[in-house]
């Protein structure tokens, strides 16, 4: 992804001011201060909107096998690399382990292995990319909502942040030149205990490949697809993501992009 593609709602809101609008960047936009209040009202809209949803029980659609798309497209990074990384994907990830910490009385670090005796969930989505491409995919892992009540969470807890294995330093074509750092993501609690919410390890019956996040990926299914975080390897409990990186709540987030970003 650029750091210069509009979300959808953005390209909608630029393209009332005209045709021209379109091609503005959206660095440029998110300085605006009168755009920033309408983008910051759409966002609010659309997270009340979709709160309103889940408080009935309501789900993104699922679909059969044979809806599954032949190519699912990977995004963002395909490979992070490294000597640490690449001694896991040697291992087929056996020593990886997720943390989960933060604001919770019973900090877990859970292998593949463990997570693989959970409960697990199967599900048929579609990804909606920020870019304008769709793809649907099964998708299998456990319910994240499992795990945040088995690690126990304190009364203050309000966001789970995921913190990813691939850094992003250097690469302009995806934001590095502007603030290069490992990528994160961010979700508040009624995200993350939506049924539909996923530390996933299998794509289309087969375990995740490293284009598309292995070992595990957070799939959030309500949302586009900049927030379903790959290589993820902690999940950090806090009551604000304030203190994180740029303090926006996500990788993206930091570089003017929404952070409830739902669909």
């Amino acid at each position: 992804m650029s750091a210069g593609t509009l979300t959808r709602r953005a390209a909608i809101l630029a393209g009332f001011g005209g045709a021209g609008a379109l091609i503005w960047n959206v660095n440029n936009l998110t300085l605006n201060p009168s755009f920033t209040r309408v983008y910051q009202t759409v966002e609010d809209w659309t997270r009340i909107s979709q709160r309103a949803l889940q408080r009935t029980g309501g789900l993104a659609p699922e679909y059969t096998e044979a809806d599954i798309s032949p190519t699912f497209k990977p995004n963002g990074t395909y490979d992070p690399g490294g000597d640490e990384y690449n001694a896991h994907v040697a291992q087929n990830f056996v020593n990886w382990r997720l943390k989960i910490d933060g604001l919770v009385s019973h900090p877990l670090s859970l292998s593949l292995a463990d997570l693989h005796r959970l409960p697990a969930r199967t599900q048929i989505t579609k990804h909606d990319c920020v870019e304008g491409w769709t793809a649907i995919g099964k998708w299998t892992g456990v319910q994240l909502g499992l795990l945040l009540k088995a690690a126990g969470l304190a009364p203050n807890a309000r966001y789970a942040v995921f913190h990813c294995a691939d850094n992003l330093t250097g690469e302009p074509s995806k934001g590095g030149e502007q603030s290069p750092g490992q990528y994160y993501e961010s979700v508040d609690l009624i995200d993350a205990f939506h049924p539909q919410t996923l530390i996933a390890y299998a794509l289309n019956g087969k375990s995740l490949g490293v284009p598309h996040g292995a070992p595990l990926r957070l799939r959030v299914e309500r949302q586009l697809g900049y927030k379903q975080a790959k290589y993820v390897e902690r999940i950090e409990i806090t009551d604000s993501f304030k203190h994180i990186a740029g303090g926006f709540g996500g990788y993206w987030e930091d570089r003017g992009y929404e952070w409830y970003a739902g669909i």
